[in-house]
């Protein structure tokens, strides 16, 4: 017998508001998988404090509580197999990883089992990108500054307040952010913001000028103009070309 979608969906939202169950916000969770990718160990140690199976927001894919969780711990490998790979791991490393952890976690036993499995593979993620990305920047300076950056592209970013956060003049930070990265800083911040937007495009239910408010850009078309010129494509285009479904679509804002 098929299944009526939209019915199920309707259903299942009432029921979430009745027992005031809501999932996960987006933005924390778009947090969290930047803070992966940037390698900030610390901040990703302190999200993973709260066990996958105490986490709020989590929503229903399965009636069995144990596979449940199995199947939020497969999308958390998935999803950070992408992420790292976009911010610089090789292809066959953040895959086989997830393939490794995946195959653990399919012989878990228990919820806690799977909790504990999840925490080791969202720090050794971290871990290996804050690896990658000291053997590309060595300088701590440097490394502060992309983390903070990183942190903060949801806000207007200035050369002056990057400095004072690194203990550097402006003029010095500047010319040796490109010395050690071929970037200005400026160029460095609008890309990691397209970078940021290509995910939320891909992976968020997020209205193009959500996204533009949430990156901090000065309005839709100015971000339509930036993405278009780093990309090749608007933001648009490149929603239709990548969307990947992730249990959300029927929430999905409606694109202005």
């Amino acid at each position: 017998m098929g299944v009526n979608i939209d019915r199920e969906l309707t259903v299942r939202e009432y029921a979430l508001r009745e027992n005031s169950e809501y999932h996960a916000p987006y933005v924390p969770e778009f947090d969290f998988y930047h803070a992966v990718r940037s390698g900030d160990v610390e901040k990703v140690s302190a999200l993973c404090a709260v066990d996958l199976d105490k986490k709020t927001g989590l929503g229903k894919l399965c009636e069995d509580s144990l596979q449940n969780l199995k199947y939020h711990f497969v999308i958390t490998a998935a999803m950070l197999a992408r992420y790292c790979i976009e911010a610089g791991m090789e292809h066959e490393t953040a895959y086989s990883l997830s393939d490794v952890y995946i195959q653990s976690c399919d012989r878990c036993m228990s919820r806690n089992e799977i909790s504990g499995l999840h925490r080791n593979m969202c720090m050794d993620y971290t871990k290996r990108m804050a690896l990658l990305r000291k053997e590309k920047v060595c300088s701590k300076p440097i490394v502060v500054c992309m983390n903070y950056i990183y942190a903060n592209l949801h806000k207007k970013l200035t050369a002056a307040e990057l400095a004072q956060y690194t203990g550097l003049s402006p003029s010095y930070l500047s010319r040796l952010f490109r010395k050690e990265t071929g970037e200005s800083i400026t160029e460095y911040i609008i890309r990691r913001r397209i970078d940021a937007a290509k995910n939320m495009l891909r992976y968020s239910p997020y209205s193009l000028s959500r996204i533009s408010q949430t990156l901090a850009f000065s309005c839709q078309s100015y971000f339509t103009k930036i993405f278009r010129q780093y990309v090749g494509v608007t933001p648009k285009k490149y929603r239709d070309m990548y969307s990947f479904d992730t249990g959300i679509a029927g929430r999905k804002e409606s694109l202005k």
